[in-house]
């Protein structure tokens, strides 16, 4: 920025040199010209005065003329020129524009006052001098005459490059506010949008899990009482028609909580409905399973022949809903990775109730030579769903195999 303060960052610069614009370098030029030409015709009686050739007179004023073309670029020097040529009473109009224009740029006010107390002293004078000569008269009015004089060169174009400058900073300040404010309301955009992204994901996940739990272990209890029933439809009829009844349940069961699921992913297809969506999952996620269903899994494993006991430590206390559906995600999860890996291996679900935690482990034993599976594909993402869950809870969750041939996962979830 220029020390008139007129340039604001190179923003919108087409003029030429010192000149933010071209109608600004227009105008000086303009302006340059008027007081050349000024000064050139008042420059003939003060070559007179001072006993010079006129053509000396003329060239010497529209050299002190054409400073003011350099107004913007250096106000202090135009100012000073202008009071300097104050005794050869020329560059009216070159004393009134640099003064203006020091007031308007973003010079220090010190230097700003010292010039304007310098120049209005040099015209009082010299308006005294010359008028104390020329009028016949008392010398107060002589004196008020010059100081009228004075204030009225002086004063006026002071004020108003002090108003004009104000006015600029402040036009400047207010810009400066607006472009941070839309900086800030587009960053702030950007964030919710980041937000409103990771919580869609965030959903997506959670469903994504919620559906790799339920369907994985109704269809694979489905997938192991088929292949039962298979074995003995020729042998026992009855068992078949249980396995078929029991097939029948599950899947049942298995497409009514996929329906439920399903609704809540078409509410989240628009990004209007998202709030809507979270709050619908939310209520879900109240309202699925919890600890008390616990036996219920259980029983549906050795309906469909696997060899599974539990063990329960302390008295049940009350859960939140979360730390409720995760424990049985786990368990159920945990028993359908025994399904899919372990056919036929002994299956031990430990639940464990403490102060300010619940604790749950499943382990089973090797699996059984003879034991034939259903072949169960398996997408991987059991563990990782249950370590997820656990994880987000903030418990503490473990898995792998055992030194007897077996596998173990184990969970932590404190509550409050």
């Amino acid at each position: 920025m220029t020390s008139t303060g007129e340039e604001r960052d190179g923003a919108g610069r087409d003029g030429p040199w010192w000149w933010e614009r071209r109608r600004g370098a227009v105008l000086d030029v303009g302006l340059g010209v008027v007081s050349a030409a000024e000064c050139a015709v008042e420059g003939v009686p003060f070559a007179r005065e001072a006993g010079v050739p006129v053509l000396l007179g003329v060239v010497f004023g529209v050299v002190v003329g054409s400073v003011l073309v350099l107004r913007r670029r250096w106000p202090v020097a135009v100012v000073l020129v202008g009071i300097a040529v104050t005794p050869a009473a020329m560059g009216f109009l070159l004393g009134v524009l640099g003064l203006y224009t020091l007031a308007a740029c973003e010079v220090p006010r010190r230097i700003t006052a010292t010039l304007a107390s310098m120049a209005l002293a040099g015209t009082f004078v010299v308006t005294y001098v010359r008028t104390r000569g020329d009028v016949d008269g008392e010398g107060a009015l002589v004196f008020v005459l010059s100081a009228f004089m004075a204030v009225a060169l002086t004063v006026p174009p002071v004020l108003l490059g002090l108003y004009v400058g104000a006015r600029r900073r402040l036009m400047e300040s207010l810009q400066e506010r607006a472009d941070s404010l839309e900086r800030e309301l587009s960053l702030l955009a950007d964030r919710a949008e980041e937000r409103a992204e990771w919580a869609r994901q965030e959903e997506r996940t959670r469903i994504a899990r919620e559906m790799h739990d339920v369907v994985a272990h109704r269809v694979s209890l489905m997938v192991v009482h088929a292949a039962a029933l298979q074995a003995v439809a020729g042998k026992d009829p009855e068992k078949a028609v249980r396995n078929a009844a029991l097939v029948g349940d599950m899947g049942r069961q298995a497409l009514t909580e996929l329906r439920e699921m399903l609704g809540v992913l078409r509410a989240s297809e628009k990004p209007v409905r998202a709030v809507a969506a979270v709050a619908a999952s939310v209520a879900v996620a109240e309202e699925g399973p919890s600890l008390a269903e616990l036996e219920v899994l259980v029983g549906q494993s050795r309906a469909a022949g696997m060899s599974v006991e539990v063990v329960v430590q302390g008295e049940r206390g009350v859960y939140p809903a979360e730390v409720e559906q995760t424990a049985f995600r786990v368990v159920q999860e945990a028993l359908t990775n025994c399904h899919k890996h372990a056919p036929g291996a002994r299956v031990v679900v430990r639940l464990a109730h403490r102060e300010g935690e619940v604790a749950m482990q499943v382990e089973n034993g090797p699996c059984e030579g003879e034991a034939r599976g259903a072949d169960l594909p398996s997408g991987g993402n059991g563990l990782v769903g249950m370590r997820e869950r656990v994880l987000g809870l903030g418990g503490v969750f473990v898995s792998g195999p055992t030194d007897g041939g077996g596998f173990k996962v184990s969970a932590v979830l404190p509550f409050r």
